[in-house]
């Protein structure tokens, strides 16, 4: 066997720090995305409007 007689290697104090090191630095969390729902009833509103206003156009026209 190998006599470990290095005072510096202490894998239970590395461990120690990297835990320590894990707990305090998390991952970052992702920006909330926004909700699609809003801007596609906004496009299907601006499109109902234009129909409509086509519409009138055409039948008093």
């Amino acid at each position: 066997m190998t006599d470990n007689t290095d005072p510096n290697l202490d894998p239970a104090g590395t461990t120690q720090h990297f835990r320590r090191f894990v707990d305090q630095n998390p991952e970052p969390e992702e920006p909330p995305r926004r909700p699609v729902l809003p801007i596609v009833l906004a496009v299907v509103g601006a499109v109902a409007a234009i129909a409509l206003i086509v519409a009138l156009v055409l039948a008093f026209a």
